[in-house]
């Protein structure tokens, strides 16, 4: 038995592990997984560090101030191995290179990384974080920028965002922050109790979810139709598409650490004093 909690509800993102389960990867090896989404996404980290979960579905910039603020969770696994942020604009309106937004509005719905994240952003193109207008809007990124509230948004997956925005009649355009200046890292990794590190369960797990994210590369359309058919309410063109955004970001060897590409990654979070030392 082995609990997943989520860091969302279900959705494209979570394939490898649905079809896992679909396959029947997880039962052939030995395990029974049960996928949790959170009632408070943000609490993940937190629920992993009192053993309410074994694995948590976290992100890799968080990892780091979570170590931080000295919880006891470690990565052991990635799931989606590239950035899905973005800083997304319209298409066809005035914003043509991030230079333009100085003196702009820009939503966001969390602040933290993806602020230090626009700064470096910014910088690169000569552009100061104090140029632009931060507005909170919550969780309605799209929203906003297609109704005018604001210029651009930050923290849009470019694998959902953009879709949703076209599926409403508004084109996007996105400047990805690895482009600009940000080190590459993991978008979504596997978190655990550091109590479990050596559990013989995890490389069963990571065993499967390899599996599942072959298969999915190999037999796309396949892999679609049993992820739907574990969550029908999923089948519709946004979800659908965003499947198929993502399937060339799944991790193909989640159990491999590429310790400089981390030790890059640290050394920006330091450098943009969002941890005093990085780990």
């Amino acid at each position: 038995q082995l609990t997943v909690l989520l860091e969302w509800f279900v959705n494209p993102d979570h394939a490898p592990m649905v079809i896992a389960a679909e396959r029947g990867i997880f039962k052939a090896e030995g395990l029974e997984v049960e996928l949790v989404p959170p009632a408070d996404p943000s609490s993940v980290p937190r629920l992993v560090a009192v053993k309410q979960a074994d694995i948590g579905v976290h992100y890799q910039p968080n990892l780091y101030l979570d170590n931080a603020a000295g919880l006891p969770i470690l990565r052991f696994g990635t799931l989606v191995e590239t950035p899905l942020n973005t800083v997304t604009v319209l298409a066809d309106g005035p914003i043509k290179s991030l230079k333009d937004l100085k003196g702009k509005k820009i939503g966001f719905s969390v602040s933290g990384f993806e602020d230090a994240m626009l700064k470096r952003m910014l910088e690169k193109e000569g552009v100061s974080r104090d140029d632009v207008e931060l507005i909170n809007v919550n969780f309605s990124l799209s929203p906003s920028l297609i109704s005018g509230k604001v210029d651009a948004t930050l923290g849009g997956f470019r694998n959902f965002e953009l879709t949703q925005m076209k599926l409403a009649g508004h084109e996007g355009y996105s400047f990805f922050p690895e482009e600009h200046g940000v080190p590459a890292y993991d978008e979504l990794i596997f978190i655990t109790n550091k109590d479990l590190v050596s559990d013989t369960r995890l490389p069963r797990f990571l065993d499967a979810v390899e599996q599942a994210s072959i298969f999915i590369t190999n037999h796309p359309q396949e892999a679609w139709e049993l992820f739907i058919k574990a969550y029908p309410s999923l089948n519709d063109d946004l979800n659908h598409q965003a499947f198929i955004d993502t399937l060339p970001r799944f991790a193909k060897r989640p159990s491999a650490l590429d310790r400089a590409r981390y030790e890059r990654f640290g050394q920006f979070m330091q450098d943009m004093e969002l941890v005093k030392q990085a780990p």
